[in-house]
């Protein structure tokens, strides 16, 4: 199965999901965003398919929403969208995609949905906490 991965290597979140795919099996094509940048057809690809607006996808803490005056109500997403492309950090990370279907995996469980095969349990985040558990299930610790 291809995968691809939007990937920000600062983010303890996208390490956790990246080493999710890995353990897998997978080796996935991993885009590290904020190095590239985005094209707004693969940006806005990325939330169509994942059924996210650019509002649903802005990242508002750790980023420079607030300053950019972003969060506001009346704040478009076409100007959001332009802030993104602007300014990689602004978009939510990690996003995956698979053939099973393309997630913003927040939390880091959530790429489990788009993977046909998970790593063998016991599997830990970083910080220590299961995600999947001895007997191959996802962990019901949150």
């Amino acid at each position: 199965m291809s995968i691809t991965i939007y990937h920000n290597p600062a983010c303890g979140t996208s390490r956790n999901v990246l080493a999710v795919i890995e353990a897998a099996g997978y080796t996935p094509n991993v885009v590290d965003y904020l190095k590239v940048g985005w094209k707004a057809e693969t940006l806005l690809g990325l939330f169509f398919a994942a059924g996210l607006t650019p509002r649903q996808a802005l990242r508002e803490t750790k980023s420079p929403a607030r300053e950019m005056g972003l969060l506001d109500e009346g704040v478009s997403n076409e100007r959001i969208l332009a802030a993104m492309l602007a300014e990689p950090i602004l978009v939510n990370r990690p996003f995956v995609v698979t053939a099973k279907g393309t997630k913003l995996c927040r939390p880091s469980e959530t790429v489990l949905d788009v993977l046909e095969t998970w790593p063998a349990g016991p599997f830990q985040k970083e910080d220590g906490e299961l995600m999947i558990d001895v007997e191959g299930h996802r962990s019901s610790v949150t």
